[in-house]
């Protein structure tokens, strides 16, 4: 079993997982209502990856013996101002994730458990990834600016993105 104290910090974490789903979903949403597909597609794909995060936390809590408590899902933003903003929030919300990542890890390395350390690294790894994809689209939407053949072009291309989920292929295993 994890500590107590760490029970509760994985749990909020999978409340943390879950509401970034919805934010993403909400994206999503956004997207498509403004006929932008590859977009849409995009945030879905995230959608997606979140849920798996979440579902990772709550099985290694119960492999571990411990109870996963959900807990109500706080309101999120529906629309954007721009294809650019929803990026800056994609990146400030990463970087939130990032410091709750981190913060398990201190709690994990505060109380010698090196199971769950070596479980959270996957993590870390992955908030390196999800930061440095989010900054690359910001950089590729500043170069675009408002050009419509850039933005068309950037769509198409993302709607080919596809979901992978965890355990097919991943090293998330």
């Amino acid at each position: 079993m994890v500590s107590k104290k760490l029970e509760d910090a994985i749990n909020a974490q999978i409340n943390a997982e879950f509401w970034s789903a919805y934010l993403y979903l909400s994206m999503s949403a956004h997207f498509a209502n403004q006929g932008l597909m590859g977009f849409s597609n995009w945030f879905k794909v995230q959608f997606q990856e979140e849920q798996d995060h979440a579902q990772k936390f709550m099985n290694y809590l119960i492999s571990k013996g411990n109870k996963v408590e959900l807990k109500p899902i706080e309101k999120v933003e529906t629309s954007w101002e721009s294809i650019l903003k929803a990026f800056e929030d994609t990146l400030a919300h990463e970087r939130v994730v990032t410091g709750l990542i981190n913060n398990l890890v201190s709690i994990a390395r505060s109380e010698n458990d090196y199971a769950t350390e070596n479980m959270l690294q996957w993590f870390v790894n992955e908030q390196v990834e999800e930061e440095e994809t989010a900054q690359g689209m910001i950089d590729s939407l500043k170069l675009i600016g408002t050009n419509g053949f850039g933005i068309y072009t950037m769509d198409k291309e993302l709607a080919q993105r596809t979901y992978t989920p965890l355990g097919t292929g991943t090293t998330a295993e």
